[in-house]
């Protein structure tokens, strides 16, 4: 007998309705999560076309040749988006967290000055956010889920 359930005055135990809430605030959870995991490629891919001459630069001072801005661009932009709709969520996820460490260790690595100690450890962050997305998909209210039916 679960402990938990109660029985309503028809004999319908009230376990059900907790349960539909729980899935439904685990469902919006997720979705918020995908989303918010993602604006920050989303933003960053589309700040980089905007200011493509300066990124361009910037890569090229740390010996990251510039004819792959466009590349970085498509991966940000097109990860997010994939990320938020929910599609191939698990591959998507794990291109980025990889995407996301090898940034960090190009980009930040002078742990000198304390912001990009921090920006190392927010895209190791990120990375292990994504990483979760690998383990665990992108949950119900997604295209994988819908596609797999």
């Amino acid at each position: 007998m679960d402990p938990l359930a109660t029985t309503t005055a028809r004999g319908m135990s009230d376990r059900a309705p907790q349960e539909s809430r729980s899935s439904t605030v685990q469902n919006a959870s997720e979705l918020a999560g995908r989303i918010l995991l993602s604006v920050l490629f989303l933003l960053s891919g589309l700040g980089k076309v905007g200011a493509y001459s300066a990124t361009a630069g910037y890569m090229s001072s740390v010996g990251v040749p510039s004819v792959l801005l466009p590349v970085v661009i498509a991966t940000e932009v097109l990860g997010a988006i994939a990320i938020i709709l929910g599609w191939q969520t698990r591959v998507v996820a794990l291109l980025l967290a990889g995407y996301a460490l090898l940034t960090a260790l190009v980009f930040h690595i002078n742990f000198a000055d304390q912001i990009e100690m921090i920006m190392f450890l927010k895209n190791v962050s990120i990375a292990g956010g994504l990483l979760l997305l690998v383990a665990n998909g992108a949950g119900p209210l997604s295209l994988d889920h819908r596609l797999a039916k």
